[in-house]
């Protein structure tokens, strides 16, 4: 019931470069709540269903992600967000490009895309 994309972020080397280290700065359920270390990113689920047929289980689900980029730069912004698309395009489909703004929360600079990924069960 979850999208592999931490999994196949965290196989990247170049992710891991810019939001690794001892652990990588990708948070579920689009919170980081802990000692924030910029740049990093945070994804959520924010629609899915499974793939339902009349007369078997659902074979696959279907996600839609958000993922938002934090940075202290814009250039480091982009930086991330497109490595971070480098390495989910190979296993799904980005399907929007969002916001460029600097964040009311977080006053850092964020990126948001989305993403729509059909995970085999």
């Amino acid at each position: 019931m979850i999208a592999p994309i931490f999994a196949v972020c965290a196989a990247s080397q170049a992710v891991n470069s810019l939001i690794g280290g001892d652990t990588l700065r990708l948070y579920p359920f689009g919170l980081q709540d802990d000692n924030v270390i910029y740049p990093y990113a945070v994804w959520q689920n924010i629609s899915g269903e499974p793939e339902n047929y009349l007369a078997q289980r659902p074979d696959a689900d279907t996600f839609t992600l958000q993922v938002d980029v934090y940075a202290d730069t814009p250039d480091e912004v982009i930086t991330v967000a497109a490595a971070l698309r480098d390495a989910i395009e190979p296993h799904a489909y980005i399907t929007r490009w969002g916001g460029q703004e600097i964040d009311s929360d977080t006053r850092r600079y964020r990126y948001s895309f989305d993403v729509d990924w059909i995970v085999r069960r």
